[in-house]
């Protein structure tokens, strides 16, 4: 009897995750990516395995800050204004999530997603040569003073309820932590047992290798439509033509959207566009990846340095701003005096964010087709957890947590 065949859309971390579990299990598996494999989202981000990403932007502080976040020249957050009449409906649904029952409820959500994200990349790419590229670490918040610091209390508190407990570090003893940091950092809190990727783009271009070479398949092609019989998936149909499948499951990260619409879903997903520079060669590297100031995040990455963060609304047709780079910069100067670098690369991408903070993960109906998109901030943390998850539901496992909360039919 021919083994189910299952075509995954988007080689993205969440795609190929999702593809190599589907392999694991028996099935056959071709891997779709209208580009290359891992060169969308997973390609740029800043690389951490944030198990403490539980704490969505949207908390009651948020009104608090909204004024600075729109008019500070340094804010981490900005707009394309000339977006702004298409984007008012997608704010106006996520602002309306800043509440604290909202909040609380989501970090609940996202904790059984999150908890164990170091754990489920080292299954992921155990036994494998891909298992380099995975690293334990811990993560420290840095900040300027406990002044600063306490402007993060709420997010705080959130983090302590779900058993993330910082170490605080002041003065020198930030220094001897980091000795890449200059005088004007003079806080910090610590998380122990984390991880990051060394190198993201590569890590899920190796992982498609894997795949491919352990006998999957993948196709580069442009999806287009998918073809049904009595509501079920029989075909996806592209610019090289119809693949027959049993079932298809959606991982195409802000290209997922017009996918949907050929569902009938109408999913309110917009890209946050993210930034990073990435300094070559570095002088000095951090011990461990560093978030300073809740914007900013910062790795060690080989001999290079990667920072990324800043947080762009604008689409996906505009170009890069300058803005967010000049801020990136802006920051590291200030907090590595003593860095020296022989370049610099920087990049763009899209990070495709719900209006309630949570992915999309499950089936559409009963229609064989699933989704595993919509992570924003959390892409490469939770892709190899989803991409579990989803193999999971096709092969018939029960899983022991409530899945509810990314159901695509709230979006129905």
């Amino acid at each position: 009897m021919a083994r189910p065949k299952i075509i995954v859309i988007g080689a993205g971390i969440c795609g190929v995750s999702t593809a190599i579990w589907l392999q694991r299990y028996g099935y056959q598996v071709i891997l779709m990516d209208r580009g290359e494999p891992g060169m969308g989202a997973s390609y740029g981000n800043a690389g951490l395995i944030a198990q403490w990403a539980v704490v969505p932007m949207t908390t009651p502080t948020l009104w608090r800050k909204l004024p600075s976040l729109l008019l500070n020249s340094k804010s981490s957050f900005s707009l394309k204004w000339g977006y702004m009449p298409r984007l008012v409906p997608w704010l106006a649904k996520f602002l309306s999530h800043a509440t604290d029952a909202k909040a609380r409820q989501t970090v609940s959500d996202l904790m059984p997603l999150l908890s164990d994200a170091v754990d489920q990349h080292k299954a992921l790419s155990s036994g494998t040569p891909v298992a380099q590229w995975v690293e334990d670490s811990k993560i420290s918040y840095v900040y300027r003073s406990q002044e600063d610091f306490e402007q993060d209390a709420y997010s705080w508190a959130l983090r302590r309820d779900v058993g993330l407990v910082p170490t605080i570090l002041t003065g020198t003893q930030v220094a001897e932590e980091e000795p890449i940091l200059g005088p004007a950092m003079q806080y910090m809190a610590v998380l122990e047992g984390q991880g990051h990727i060394l190198n993201p783009g590569q890590y899920v271009k190796e992982l498609c290798a894997y795949f491919v070479h352990e006998g999957g398949k993948f196709i580069q092609a442009t999806v287009q439509d998918f073809k049904r019989s009595n509501g079920k998936i029989i075909a996806i149909q592209t610019d090289q033509g119809d693949f027959d499948c049993d079932n298809a499951v959606v991982t195409s990260g802000i290209w997922s959207k017009p996918l949907m619409k050929r569902l009938g879903l109408s999913v309110p997903l917009e890209a946050e566009r993210g930034y990073h520079v990435v300094y070559k060669n570095a002088s000095i590297l951090p011990k461990n990846p560093m978030l300073a100031a809740g914007k900013f995040g910062i790795t060690p990455m080989g001999n290079n340095l990667r920072c990324a963060g800043t947080v762009e609304l604008g689409g996906i047709e505009y170009g890069p701003s300058r803005r967010p780079v000049r801020l990136i910069k802006s920051f590291v100067q200030d907090a590595f005096p003593k860095l020296e670098y022989e370049g610099i690369e920087e990049w763009m991408g899209f990070r495709p964010t719900t209006t309630d903070s949570l992915p999309l993960i499950g089936q559409i109906a009963q229609s064989g087709i699933y989704t595993a998109f919509g992570h924003q901030h959390i892409g490469l943390t939770s892709g190899p957890k989803s991409g579990r998850i989803v193999a999971n539901m096709i092969d018939g496992k029960v899983s022991n947590n409530d899945l509810s909360a990314f159901d695509p039919a709230r979006f129905m």
